[in-house]
């Protein structure tokens, strides 16, 4: 990945490529994807540069929690989508492969044949247990 002031999104942000804008407001950009998996597949970026969403600042993070579920309502009302998925990767091993934050909507349909494969694995109890109280505590 390169440096995210050159990214495509920085690039969209900046007007110096056009996309097809479903949402904006003071943090926060929404567009068509331009190589979309679905017919409505939408990403939503904020306009802080920010490549991961641990570096996110509080106030861009809150502005996309509150209007996530606006941007969705109405890509499943516009598209008649009966369902959706959110993506969200951090980082290249992750599968980031643009280095600014964006969330994919990917609406689905009765014939959508697009899959994310997960192959879990049993949890470790005790381990768990340990990474959970190292979290908490690291959040308080």
């Amino acid at each position: 990945m390169s440096d995210a002031q050159d990214s495509i999104f920085s690039l969209i942000l900046s007007g110096k490529i056009p996309s097809h804008k479903v949402y904006e407001d003071d943090f926060v950009y929404a567009f068509l994807d331009i190589n979309p998996l679905t017919r409505g597949h939408t990403l939503v970026i904020p306009k802080e540069e920010s490549p991961t969403m641990d570096s996110l600042s509080e106030d861009s993070a809150a502005s996309l929690g509150r209007v996530l579920p606006k941007i969705c309502r109405a890509i499943m009302q516009v598209t008649g989508a009966s369902n959706y998925n959110l993506i969200q990767n951090n980082g290249e091993s992750a599968g980031q492969t643009v280095p600014h934050l964006h969330i994919h909507i990917i609406p689905r349909y009765s014939d959508s044949d697009h899959s994310f494969v997960w192959n879990p694995k049993s949890i470790n109890h005790l381990d768990a247990k340990d990474i959970a109280e190292s979290i908490f505590t690291l959040i308080k």
